[in-house]
């Protein structure tokens, strides 16, 4: 029994780094419409950007800080520069646009950075809990925390704020919203600083798990995707109850299911995406689109 509490709480813990950046793809859809295939990569660029401050000599929540700053503004900068042009666009030139995001930034990651592994300091001490024969690293007791209070300050800001009155506005009727004199492009622009931000934590905390390089956070956007796909890709919360069930479920199976093992658990979140959409295309939390004929 201990055993299976062990492996439930490290897919918790690893369920945490999938919520995170799923949480910044939900932002830019539910704000925009938008899949953005590159939130793995711009998340890997703000790790690599707290790593040069870092090595710098910069103190490591100073770096922190500093990198999420630049994230925030580069997410508008990208939203003002890249999609706004394409604003309105077919979904297949928009699928295109984030794609080349991608490639661009990654390739812009191992220009500047190189593509060799570097090792990232984890931000938390070493050590342990153990209660119940379940053993619970204050490393993974840290993720778990700070997904906790991303997602606190997210839902404080969503329903006590003029800003998050604005968001909300937006994303259920952009039309309505800017006849009553909200700048919606600013709040779509805000709405990508945000994701940014949001996958930028993400980023942080994945580099001490995964080793520093830019192509880090290419299977952690598969099971994101997944996390997303499961909770619905206009539900944040949905989004990070799917990231916590998909990495109990690729735990499971990777310990207790014989002919996939630690190999083959990556295909865990593609089943999954699969059976949503054939089953519950918005998924478990979403919100199923009603249109009138």
């Amino acid at each position: 029994m201990a055993g299976f509490l062990q492996q439930i709480f490290e897919g918790v813990s690893a369920g945490a780094l999938y919520a995170g950046l799923a949480l910044a793809l939900v932002l830019i859809y539910r704000f925009t419409g938008i899949v953005n295939f590159a939130q793995g990569e711009l998340a890997m660029f703000s790790a690599f950007l707290a790593w040069q401050f870092l090595q710098n000599g910069t103190p490591f929540w100073l770096s922190l800080v500093a990198a999420l700053g630049i994230s925030f503004l580069g997410g508008m900068l990208i939203e003002r520069v890249i999609i706004r042009p394409v604003e309105g666009a077919p979904e297949l030139t928009l699928v295109i646009v984030t794609v080349g995001l991608f490639f661009f930034v990654n390739a812009a990651a191992g220009w500047i950075w190189s593509f060799q592994v570097k090792s990232f300091p984890n931000p938390f001490p070493d050590g342990a809990l153990r209660v119940g024969g379940v053993t619970a690293g204050y490393g993974n007791l840290g993720i778990l925390a700070v997904v906790g209070v991303v997602m606190g300050l997210l839902y404080l800001l969503f329903r006590y704020t003029k800003v998050g009155l604005a968001m909300r506005a937006v994303a259920c009727n952009p039309q309505s919203a800017k006849l009553v004199g909200i700048r919606v492009g600013a709040v779509l622009a805000f709405g990508w600083g945000l994701a940014a931000l949001v996958g930028a934590v993400s980023g942080v905390l994945s580099a001490p798990l995964l080793f520093l390089e830019p192509n880090m956070m290419g299977g952690v956007l598969i099971y994101a995707f997944a996390a997303a796909t499961l909770g619905g890709f206009d539900s944040p919360g949905g989004a990070v109850a799917g990231g916590l069930i998909v990495g109990v479920a690729e735990t499971l199976t990777g310990a207790y299911v014989d002919a996939i093992g630690t190999e083959l658990k990556i295909g865990v979140p593609l089943v999954i995406i699969l059976g949503v959409l054939l089953v519950r295309p918005q998924g478990l939390f979403g919100r199923a689109v009603v249109e009138r004929v």
